[in-house]
């Protein structure tokens, strides 16, 4: 790029061209990275039939599979750690079911859930 800078015609080059090879392989939703580290670690299969399951959904795009996908697995990883930390109080590294009561308590975010998981 500097050498067509230098040259005063201020072109991007073939392989930096927008719309190219790059642009149109990020159109799918992609399912593993360069290097073969998987993005998701939910199945996709599994999350588009569970999508499949609800009678309002008739058309779910790989794209927003992968994002439900994605989402879902932030939301455990962040209940864990919250429910993790409910643990290390007690002096526990093992999660209960207990710790997962007092980090839907404490965090309003997880509100939602009160009451979900009652026997």
């Amino acid at each position: 790029m500097a050498a067509a800078a230098a040259a005063g015609n201020g072109t991007p080059r073939e392989e930096e061209a927008p719309g190219g090879e790059a642009a149109a392989s990020q159109a799918q939703a992609p399912t593993s990275a360069p290097g073969g580290v998987r993005l998701s670690r939910l199945p996709l299969a599994r999350v588009k039939a569970l999508v499949k399951a609800d009678p309002d959904v008739t058309l779910a795009g790989q794209e927003a599979i992968f994002i439900l996908a994605r989402a879902a697995e932030l939301f455990v990883e962040t209940i864990a750690k919250d429910a993790y930390c409910c643990a290390q109080q007690g002096k526990r590294k093992t999660l209960q079911r207990r710790d997962l009561d007092n980090a839907i308590e404490a965090v309003d975010e997880f509100a939602f859930l009160e009451g979900l998981f009652q026997r």
